[in-house]
């Protein structure tokens, strides 16, 4: 292996005990939440209190903000579990990965890709979301 290859190697979290794919596992630990007291708990855990989320759908600040588009995604798709596509790529406090909404039956309409900022204390400061796959009608 390369200087080159070690260092990002480095960067993307291989000798860091991998802190990308820690906040992103807090990241889907939250979306997964079922009830209020749990829901709240788990954003609390993966993000700042001044968390911003910005996706097609959404625009919010803050633990109410995102708690409540949580919140409404398990509304329109009750039973429905969000789990990774991919790995976590991550560099300068930054990730991205895939991610798709999957049914009980094993169907995945939904399906997104995420960019995420983390603050000094490894949680998720903001998140850019973009949607690659939505149902239609």
């Amino acid at each position: 292996m390369t200087e080159f290859e070690q260092q990002v190697g480095q960067e993307r979290g291989a000798g860091a005990g991998n802190r990308y794919a820690e906040a992103v596992a807090r990241y889907f630990e939250a979306w997964n939440a079922v009830g209020e007291g749990a829901l709240g708990k788990a954003v609390a855990s993966a993000f700042d209190e001044r968390v911003t989320y910005t996706d097609p759908l959404a625009d919010v600040a803050g633990h109410e903000g995102l708690a409540a588009v949580i919140a409404g995604a398990h509304a329109q798709f009750p039973g429905f579990v969000f789990r990774p596509l991919g790995d976590v790529d991550g560099h300068h406090e930054i990730a991205r990965f895939g991610w798709e909404l999957v049914s009980t039956d094993g169907s995945a309409p939904v399906a997104g890709f995420d960019v995420v900022r983390l603050g000094e204390d490894g949680r998720i400061r903001s998140v850019l979301g973009f949607l690659d796959r939505v149902p239609t009608g």
